[in-house]
């Protein structure tokens, strides 16, 4: 048994002489005072004997204060499979780098010592962990009766290891029957349980099994937030769940870049084979349908046969039907065919090496919808067994795979492309979470679980200990003709830290500069105690948010145009990416945190350096079919007015946009019109500005009042046709001259449109930067809300 550190016990002897020596004190302390003192305790003081009881009590309490102190937490980590290795092996990695907080045990069973699924404990072994315990607890059969019988095994020998190993916490993984045999067993010891990846959903008897594990767990450490809402919804003490993200993120995210990955392809697939050109397939049967399950991989591999691509095709699990697999595997003879190659496990460093430079994934194996989607790899999802995971959008589901052709079809839709990487699972800091979480178990703490019944918690409600709580934020970028910008935005619309930078000139410089800002406030977040869930990004000109690609720049912004911006940043930072027009932008800032929160149908209109804006209808963001909706500012409001830039005449940003007021100031100081006393000599400044034609107006310049009253009824009269068009329920004017327009506008509403349209009320925007937050809000809003 492991041995606790504390306070050597004192021999008998010593104990005696420390009791003879207090016992003489007190005689001379008594002879001094004039009391007679007897040696046992009848006859003594009555005051002396509650000191020495109040003594002995502090002793005693401050004995078992430093005992608690000095104590470690001895943690026991069970690993039944080469699967759930993967995701214990950095937590172990952490209880081991830390030998002042924990003492570690670890036990091996399942198929790990099996030695057709590649005997996997000796990889255990080279990572240079001891093995206290191994448990040959598998019943062979790979039929559900084998399958009842493990776990019955299991059962049998995991009280004794378990009572001799007396672990304070057992570190339990996923759903596989050998866990559910763990957990009961430590439950009925009162052994405390931390349950990895609960909560989490995939459509199986898995998930009736991953059910049961987390109500007999005490602790839980989940991956993603709707995973926590299920835990809570299923009454577990929000107080015990951490939301930590996938460990197995923690290595692969640190570790897929590596100079040799070339080197670990052709060892497992052949010297001529390349990047992105071969295919990794994991099947494992559904113990459920298992007859359907072995007709789908058959279908599979009859699809990767005429696909005609370098394959690496890994043994399926133990479950019930794998042995059916396998014949079917050998009868097709892929052992055999020079285009495959057919292993029973691969080192996990190794095999994420394959999936991150794969063709695609194919296959229902919980890799494909989890740490595929980091690398931003395609995955073809097979059958029923991860129905109900989150997902990202590099996935392919064929639910019902029936038909070689259509998996042979998804396999051609998928094969080559790639995706932007993915963080549902996690952001590769789950390993400190979880060792901070465990070092705030209290032992003390009553070993019988409670149950909670709230209702599930909204987005909103923050936990209130500091090892669960994280600020939910977004990494904002603003792409603007004069300034970059970087922002990190909260889930309340606080701009936590923003970062600025003018906007240089060319693509090479600018792309460049966006990656190491956005780097930057990355690496901030974390000290910060805010955890990014994505990117997203503004800018100027017509973007195809789909795509994440800017199709045409304003004249603004140069070397800006057919560029794919959300692969760089995806790529640098492991993030999911989204894109849109600086206007669009703004009219979800809006819809998130200003006027238009909760309002159905409104417009929102920047009136800044050029005039843009979002419409807002049913709640949802009009795009267009070539994504020029609300290109607001080219309304035409005149057909022989000013020249705009855009090429035509008349528009309304021709009229009241920055540049349009900057050409009249220009215009009316050329004249030496503009001037008014009060002003300041305007012979000093460097350029005349809109600012110096608004000021002069607002001191009484009659030319320049003219000029912004024209101005704001090209605003109005546009925003007219706007109404009548779109109906909205309220108008929002955004931007530097929003409040200069505001009355004008309702003005002319108020005059120009119908009867009907009159009351809608225009409102100016209170939101300081509705750029950066509407960039933020696209984050927040996809993160936060995905359904699958």
């Amino acid at each position: 048994m492991i041995r606790r550190e504390g306070k050597r016990p004192k021999k008998g002897g010593e104990k005696d002489r420390e009791r003879g020596s207090s016992e003489r004190e007190r005689e001379r302390s008594g002879s001094r005072s004039g009391l007679t003192m007897r040696p046992g305790p009848i006859g003594r003081n009555p005051h002396e004997l509650y000191y020495l009881r109040m003594q002995r009590t502090r002793e005693k309490t401050d004995k078992m204060e430093e005992n608690k102190a000095t104590r470690k937490l001895r943690v026991c980590v069970a690993t039944c499979n080469r699967a759930d290795y993967s995701k214990l092996a950095p937590i172990m990695f952490g209880i081991k780098a830390n030998p002042d907080e924990f003492e570690l045990e670890v036990v091996v069973l399942g198929s790990h010592l099996i030695d057709d699924y590649g005997n996997t404990f000796r990889m255990i072994e080279q990572d240079d962990f001891d093995i206290g315990s191994k448990l040959h607890t598998i019943v062979r059969g790979e039929d559900e009766a084998a399958m009842v019988e493990s776990v019955g095994l299991a059962l049998v020998k995991l009280p004794d290891v378990l009572h001799r190993l007396r672990p304070d916490v057992l570190v339990v993984h996923g759903d596989r029957f050998d866990a559910l045999a763990l957990a009961t067993a430590a439950a009925l010891m009162n052994i405390r349980i931390l349950h990895l990846e609960g909560g989490e959903v995939s459509g199986t008897i898995d998930d009736s099994i991953r059910h049961a594990i987390s109500k007999l767990a005490h602790y839980h450490a989940c991956c993603t937030r709707t995973a926590e809402q299920h835990l809570i919804a299923m009454c577990e003490d929000h107080t015990r769940i951490l939301l930590a993200g996938c460990p197995s993120y923690d290595k692969l995210l640190a570790a897929h870049h590596r100079d040799d990955y070339m080197d670990i392809i052709r060892n497992w697939l052949g010297d001529n084979v390349k990047e992105h050109d071969y295919i990794v397939a994991l099947q494992h049967p559904v113990t459920t349908d298992i007859k359907n399950s072995v007709k789908i991989y058959e279908l599979m591999l009859d699809a990767l046969i005429s696909f005609n691509k370098r394959t690496l095709v890994l043994f399926p699990n133990i479950d019930a039907g794998s042995k059916e697999m396998v014949r079917v595997m050998r009868k097709k003879g892929v052992e055999q065919h020079p285009n495959f190659r057919a292993v029973k496990h691969v080192p996990f460093e190794q095999f994420i090496q394959l999936v991150c430079h794969a063709g695609a994934m194919i296959g229902n194996s919980s890799c494909g919808v989890r740490e595929a989607g980091a690398f931003g790899t395609p995955v073809i999802n097979l059958g029923s067994r991860q129905t109900g995971r989150e997902t990202g959008e590099n996935v392919l589901h064929v639910r019902d795979a029936d038909t070689q052709n259509k998996i042979y079809h998804a396999l051609d839709l998928q094969f080559g492309k790639r995706y932007p990487c993915s963080k549902i699972y996690g952001d590769g800091n789950a390993v400190p979470r979880i060792m901070k979480f465990l070092q705030a178990i209290d032992l003390d703490e009553p070993l019988q679980k409670t149950f909670c019944f709230p209702p599930v918690k909204e987005w909103d409600i923050s936990q209130d200990i500091d090892h669960i709580l994280e600020t939910q934020s977004a990494l904002a970028v603003d792409l603007g003709g004069t300034n970059l910008r970087v922002a990190i935005v909260s889930m309340r619309g606080k701009i936590v830290k923003k970062y600025t930078q003018a906007n240089p000139k060319t693509y090479e410089a600018r792309i460049e500069l966006i990656l190491k800002m956005c780097t930057e406030a990355v690496i901030d977040a974390v000290h910060l105690n805010c955890r990014i869930l994505g990117v997203g990004v503004s800018t100027g000109g017509r973007v195809n948010p789909q795509e994440g690609v800017i199709l045409h720049s304003t004249k603004l912004i140069q070397e800006w145009s057919s560029i794919d911006i959300r692969t760089p940043i995806s790529d640098a930072l492991h993030l999911p990416v989204w894109v849109d027009n600086d206007g669009n932008c703004a009219a979800l800032a809006e819809k998130k945190f200003g006027h238009g929160k909760g309002v159905e149908n409104f417009v929102t209109i920047i009136t800044g350096t050029g005039i843009g804006g979002g419409i807002i209808q049913h709640n949802e963001l009009i795009h267009g079919s070539t994504f020029c909706a609300a290109e607001l500012g080219h309304i035409m409001v005149s057909l022989d007015g000013p020249e705009c830039m855009c090429g035509s005449r008349g528009c309304i940003e021709a009229y009241a946009s920055g540049m349009a007021l900057q050409k009249e100031a220009k215009r009316l100081h050329d004249e030496e019109l503009l001037e008014v006393e009060g002003m300041v000599d305007l012979k000093k400044a460097e350029f005349v500005s809109a600012i110096h034609l608004i000021n002069a107006a607002r001191l009484g310049n009659r030319k320049a009042e003219a000029v912004l009253r024209t101005a704001g009824m090209a605003l109005g009269v546009g925003i007219v046709n706007i109404l009548h068009m779109v109906n909205p329920s309220l108008v929002i004017l955004s931007g530097v001259l929003a409040a200069h327009y505001q009355a004008t506008v309702q003005q002319v509403i108020g005059q120009r449109a119908l009867t009907s349209a009159q009351s809608i009320q225009v409102l100016t925007s209170d939101l300081e930067e509705p750029a950066l937050l509407g960039a933020a809000s696209m984050v927040l809003d996809y993160t936060t809300r995905r359904i699958y």
